[in-house]
């Protein structure tokens, strides 16, 4: 039965994955414990003696928290199943998908994150996010002790399944012939060892860094951007690679270098993925995009002729897009795309594949393949700007915005205007702006897109002038 709602104080909080924290300020062991056994309670009250994955990412006892999961899981009769290894989240979340007997994923990660944090992510059956309600409902069962009891569980390993059926989703042949020259750099992380296997064996010459084990990453974040990317930016040229990947720490989001050594914005991967799944591999569909996402992936997926939806901000809408079918493309302003066919969850390591296969059945390099989209999408600058305010001023932005619709910004008159995720304003040349209220944290995030640095500038200034009036 499931137990009684504890009253009390619970200082365990989840965001939209699920629960992390600093390892100096809460993430521990005795957490780990009183979370497990909240959501080896639920998993088991709906599908008993059902199986749950546990994977785990190389930071800070993230292999002993997992064993201790599957412990607890396992003392609720659920069979508990361990990766023998660090891997990508991707990976185990595949998994899950192809098994009738899984019904959910326990992943030790804090992803991008920094060394100084531990996570707990959760995932449903299918491998993609869990629900709101489902977090709230562990959130408000997770005890104030940590339990004792624990079962036995077995280890497994989910890496070769997912690689073997990895490779068989681009053109082997084509990316053998080109055998184009790679830099992986998977930044310390769970992909260290993962995606360069699965290019050897499509036939790359790969060069991996950042690969040994580290537990405070030598210094590095392990997020796919600038500055972190310098190294395999350096490495990339060093080398005359023909390109390069980054992994997150667990491998749901990848960065790509291209032949000068320079990272791609997210902004320009997004639309270049699509078109590869469009006029080159015969793909259609829906592109399911935040509001928060480049106008380039909109005007992209109207030159391909691929309807558009927009929602908010955070990937569980893009999720329960996906769920409704006829979607060739997920994604989010960070860069993590998902592919409906191959699994409802982004996968960093898919990407790169796919991008390895356009180069080689192109021809061209990446700079040059970005280059030809612009002139044909269009050129775009993007950028975001934080404006941090005490928590009452935040509120009070907040309690003001529904009402707030301007009739110019930086002396330009929108032609559209959303409050669907903050207020994002929309001009008659593809500009826009967007101010948006951080759901968790005292800042106001102004993004803003236009053809020229200037013109973003301005709006960008604008804007972030009028949250500070507003609150």
């Amino acid at each position: 039965m499931i137990r009684p709602l504890d009253k009390r104080p619970n200082i365990i909080r989840f965001g939209a994955d699920g629960w992390q924290a600093r390892l100096d300020d809460g993430f521990d062991e005795a957490g780990v414990r009183r979370v497990a056994d909240a959501l080896g309670l639920l998993w088991a009250e709906a599908h008993p003696g059902a199986t749950i994955l546990v994977g785990y990412d190389t930071r800070h006892s993230s292999a002993e928290y997992a064993r201790v999961a599957a412990g607890v899981l396992a003392s609720f009769g659920l069979r508990s199943v361990v990766s023998d290894r660090p891997c990508p989240t991707p990976v185990v979340s595949w998994c899950c998908s192809r098994r009738a007997d899984a019904v959910g994923v326990v992943m030790l990660t804090a992803s991008e994150r920094s060394c100084e944090y531990g996570g707990l992510i959760v995932r449903g059956a299918d491998g993609g996010p869990v629900s709101r309600e489902f977090l709230d409902t562990v959130e408000q069962h997770i005890s104030l002790e940590p339990p004792a009891d624990k079962g036995d569980y077995r280890t497994e390993n989910f890496v070769d399944q997912y690689l073997d059926d990895l490779i068989t989703l681009v053109d082997g042949a084509a990316i053998a012939a080109a055998a184009p020259r790679v830099v992986v750099d998977p930044m310390y992380g769970a992909g260290a060892g993962v995606l360069s296997l699965a290019l050897k064996r499509l036939g790359c010459e790969v060069t991996e860094i950042h690969a040994e084990p580290c537990e405070d990453f030598c210094g590095l974040h392990p997020e796919p951007c600038d500055p972190w990317a310098d190294e395999c930016e350096e490495a990339v040229s060093s080398t005359a690679s023909d390109m390069g990947f980054l992994l997150d720490c667990d491998g749901d989001r990848a960065g790509v270098i291209d032949e000068n050594g320079n990272i791609l914005l997210p902004h320009e991967l997004s639309p270049l993925v699509l078109g590869h799944l469009v006029e080159n591999r015969g793909e259609s569909g829906r592109v399911v995009v935040t509001l928060t996402c480049s106008a380039r992936i909109a005007r992209q997926a109207e030159r391909l002729g691929c309807q558009l939806t927009s929602v908010p901000v955070g990937f569980s809408r893009i999720y329960r897009e996906m769920l409704e079918g006829d979607v060739i493309l997920g994604t989010e302003e960070y860069g993590g795309l998902a592919f409906p066919s191959h699994m409802l969850e982004r996968d960093g390591l898919l990407t790169c594949l796919l991008v390895v296969e356009l180069v080689a059945k192109s021809g061209r390099g990446v700079r040059q393949l970005v280059s030809d989209m612009g002139d044909k999408i269009g050129h775009m600058r993007y950028t975001r700007r934080d404006v941090r305010l005490d928590p009452a001023a935040t509120q009070a932005f907040r309690n003001v915005l529904p009402g707030l619709n301007p009739g110019s910004v930086a002396g330009r008159r929108p032609v559209e205007v959303s409050h669907a995720d903050g207020l994002r304003l929309q001009f008659d040349d593809g500009s826009w702006v967007l101010m948006r209220p951080s759901r968790s944290d005292p800042v106001v995030r102004v993004y803003s897109e236009a053809p020229t640095e200037g013109e973003r500038d301005r709006l960008l200034d604008a804007s972030c002038g009028m949250v500070r009036a507003g609150a």
